[in-house]
This record gives structure tokens, sequence and C-alpha cells, in this order.
């Protein structure tokens, strides 16, 4: 991958095209999106290859390549989807001019002509923003249920109508249980930080992963 720092100069005929959600079953969110995707999809934690820290993601399908909340059932997208091709940088935003969505040529144009970031640009400026904010917050949310032991792995067993059935590994929610055994000081600084909200967020998310086994069979059906 070859970035480049964007720059009006350089990048002033630079377009972008629609964001692609095609394939992306699970996908990494900051704090800022948890209650936006709890009414969609299901939230989980999970543990980075790389590093085995956990991370957040809203999940989307149930296997690689598989989107079932995409086309007309989207109504949430996430950050880190809609700054595809965008990198924070150092000194500024940089790009990947081989990505997809800019080498079609066609799109929302980055700069007016007067050299302004556009409409299209300043959106993805304030993706960046967000995302930057929000990793770190999240990481702190995280962090903050590792220390109270609320992080439980959770197994996932489905079958669908053409006979096929899945499991799913490696994810984790909370443990409303666990949260109901903390002694009060401890619930009511998780209340005060804001984090009592996600918490229920998450715990609530979980219904959705009935919603996308019903519209995984419904797309078997068809």
């Amino acid at each position: 991958m070859d970035l480049e720092l964007l720059n009006t100069e350089r990048h002033l005929g630079l377009r972008q095209s629609e964001v692609s959600v095609e394939g992306a079953h699970f996908v990494q969110i900051v704090v800022t999106e948890f209650v936006a995707a709890a009414a969609t999809c299901p939230i989980f934690l999970t543990k980075s290859p790389e590093t085995g820290q956990f991370y957040a993601g809203a999940m989307f399908g149930f296997e690689p390549g598989e989107n079932l909340l995409g086309g007309e059932r989207r109504t949430f997208l996430p950050l880190d989807l809609e700054r595809q091709g965008y990198f924070l940088a150092p000194a500024g935003i940089a790009v990947d001019p081989a990505h997809p969505r800019f080498s079609a040529g066609r799109g929302a144009a980055l700069f007016e002509r007067d050299g302004q970031p556009s409409q299209a640009l300043r959106r993805i400026q304030h993706v960046l923003g967000q995302l930057n904010l929000g990793l770190p917050e999240t990481d702190a949310f995280i962090q903050s249920l590792v220390a109270l032991r609320l992080i439980e792995p959770i197994d996932i067993d489905l079958s669908f109508d053409d006979g096929r059935s899945l499991s799913l590994a490696g994810l984790y929610t909370v443990s409303l249980d666990a949260l109901n055994e903390l002694d009060d000081a401890a619930v009511l600084d998780l209340f005060r930080r804001g984090y009592l909200q996600l918490i229920y967020a998450m715990a609530g998310s979980l219904k959705q992963v009935s919603v996308l086994a019903n519209l995984r069979n419904e797309r078997l059906a068809a």
C-alpha cells in the first residue's frame, strides 16, 4: 500500500465513489457508535490476532464475505468503513490512491475548484477525527470491563433452513450477572463514566443475532 499525504495540488481532481460494504461481516466500532449499532446488529468483543487485545466490533454476517445488512437494509455505517481509503497521518490525512473508491475516477470531488475541501472531504475529516478520539475512549471502556472481570466468552451455535450449522467462537460479551454482583461504588462509577449505557447497549444487541439468522434464512429461501 503506497499512501500519499493529501494535498490540493496533487489531488485536486481526485474523486471518491460510494463506500462498498459488501463482504464486511465484522467491523471495528468505537463507543460513540454503540447505541446506533445495537439497534441494527450485535456488538461483540473479540481479540486482535496481532496484539491479543480486545476490541469492539459490529457483526453484519456470520462468515467472512457475508453482509446480511447491506443494500436496502443498511441503516448503520461504521466510521471504520466510511473512512475506507483514508488514513490519519502525523502530518494530516493520507490516501491510498489505488483503493477501489478512488480508482474509478468518478463520484464526489475532494476539493472545490478554489482548492477548499469539499463537503465530502469535510465529512471524512470528521470521521477520522471521531475515530482518533473514539479508539482510546473505547480502549479505556474495555480496560474497565477487564479490570472488573465483566467480560465473558459467548459461544453461538446456529442452524439454518438449508441444514447447515455454524458455531461462532472467539467472541465475548458483558456478563450482566457479574455486573449485578458489583458493589454500589463500582456501579456508580460505571454510571458516571457513561459505561452503564454502553454495557446495556452491548447486552441488548445480542437479540440481533436471531434477526441476522432470519435474514440469512430469507436469503436462502430467495
